[in-house]
């Protein structure tokens, strides 16, 4: 007989996808605050506790603030950083990225989230499509996902053959550590959530009109292969955890928790410092009497509805 680990019933469930879906309306708030006021806001359109909230955003706000700082460094000593997000779907990985370069200058730190090949990168070797966006000095790089593909979904879903799986074995521990020789700092994170986390975050996405652009026929198909991304994943951490490039396992059922503890982790992982700027002194604007400001027409100008 096959056991299967107990579901919540039905009105638990509909309290943590309600739940989850406030959360999810957090994550745009805290895109859109740029002022930093956290008493400012609105108690009323939020059932979680006030206090875990602000002090959530507090310390979002000054890991952020040591963010600034690590970019910075990075710019100005010219250093080349990597760093590799996986995870199941739905573990929250987007999430912690997008905390992670909110503040940050995109043309330092920038995010690759690479599409499925396409026939002529099929053909390439395995890793020239990802060298592609290796940061040059001075930049950052994020993985939303990255050439461990191979050995999650390519593998379960049959993408790839036993050879070229085991040779990505092989060859990904001597691919990382030249990518260490040459002077790039990789640093690789797992997002772990478990069998009824999943199931919960797959279910609110069924729900909420704005992410069901998330679920994709490959994210249900995994759902049902819980097992077997299991299995890969098992075998993935072992045979690829290595001295110059470990893994870093993310607890990552609290979503909030997993965003603080990943960030602050990463910041401990690269020795950076505060970067002195000088004073900025905002220039008079200069003014010429022979100028005049031309009107727009009318039909250029978007209507204000709002």
């Amino acid at each position: 007989m096959m056991l299967t680990s107990a579901l919540p019933d039905h009105e638990d469930l509909m309290q943590r996808i309600a739940r989850d879906l406030i959360d999810s309306y957090d994550e745009e708030l805290e895109l859109e605050i740029e002022d930093r006021n956290i008493d400012g806001l609105d108690p009323a359109a939020h059932t979680t506790d006030k206090a875990a909230r602000q002090a959530y955003f507090k310390e979002l706000f000054r890991l952020q603030g040591e963010l600034v700082k690590l970019q910075d460094w990075v710019q100005h000593s010219k250093q080349k950083v990597v760093i590799l997000f996986e995870g199941r779907d739905a573990a929250g990985k987007g999430g912690v990225i997008k905390r992670i370069t909110q503040r940050l200058n995109p043309r330092v730190a920038r995010v690759a989230a690479l599409p499925a090949p396409n026939d002529r990168e099929r053909t390439q070797w395995y890793f020239q499509r990802y060298a592609a966006h290796l940061p040059a000095a001075g930049e950052m790089v994020l993985f939303d996902r990255s050439w461990y593909n191979r050995a999650g979904v390519e593998r379960v879903m049959g993408f790839c053959s036993d050879d070229e799986y085991e040779e990505f074995f092989r060859t990904v521990p001597e691919f990382e550590k030249m990518l260490v020789r040459s002077g790039i700092k990789l640093i690789k994170y797992w997002f772990s959530i478990t069998d009824d986390e999943q199931h919960m975050r797959f279910l609110g996405r069924i729900h909420d009109p704005l992410k069901q652009w998330k679920l994709s026929p490959m994210d249900l198909e995994s759902r049902r292969r819980w097992e077997e991304y299991t299995k890969a994943k098992e075998i993935m951490l072992e045979r690829t955890h290595i001295p110059e490039a470990p893994w870093w396992v993310v607890q990552a059922v609290d979503k909030k928790k997993a965003r603080l503890n990943c960030i602050s982790h990463l910041l401990g992982q690269l020795p950076y410092r505060e970067v002195p700027h000088p004073p900025v002194d905002l220039p008079a604007r200069e003014r010429h009497a022979d100028y005049l400001r031309q009107p727009v027409p009318a039909h250029m100008i978007v209507p204000e509805i709002y």
